[in-house]
C-alpha cells in the first residue's frame, strides 16, 4: 500500500516493534535493520530510518553506542535499555491480544 497516512500512522509502528524485538537479541546497526526490514518487505531508507532510531533513543528505549572497532568513521550500534525492554514487553503483549482478535 502506498498511501502516506498509513505509512505515517502503521507502517513506521511495525518498524519500531521489529527493531526494539531485535535490540532486545543483540546490539543493532542502521544497515542490518534496514535489511532486516526488506527482508521483510518494508522499503524504508536511510532518511526515515535514523530519524527513526533518533526518536526511539530520545524516546529511552534504544541506548545508540559508537563501535570502536569500525573506526575512523564509526558505525552507531543501538542496544535496547531497561525501559525499550518494558515498552517491548508490553508491545508484546498487545500484539497478541491484537493477533487473536483479527485472525
Amino acid at each position: 500500500m502506498n498511501d502516506p497516512l498509513v505509512f505515517r500512522e502503521v507502517t513506521l509502528a511495525f518498524w519500531k516493534v521489529h527493531i526494539l524485538h531485535h535490540a532486545a537479541k543483540e546490539p543493532v546497526y542502521g544497515q542490518w535493520i534496514t535489511n532486516e526490514l526488506r527482508r521483510h518487505g518494508y522499503d524504508i531508507n536511510t532518511g526515515t530510518l535514523y530519524p527513526l532510531l533518533r526518536r526511539m533513543e530520545k524516546n529511552g528505549w534504544l541506548a545508540a553506542e559508537k563501535d570502536p572497532d569500525r573506526a575512523p568513521r564509526g558505525r552507531i550500534n543501538y542496544r535496547l535499555t531497561r525501559t525499550g525492554r518494558e515498552v517491548l514487553f508490553y508491545l508484546r503483549k498487545k500484539v497478541r491480544e491484537l493477533y487473536n482478535e483479527v485472525a
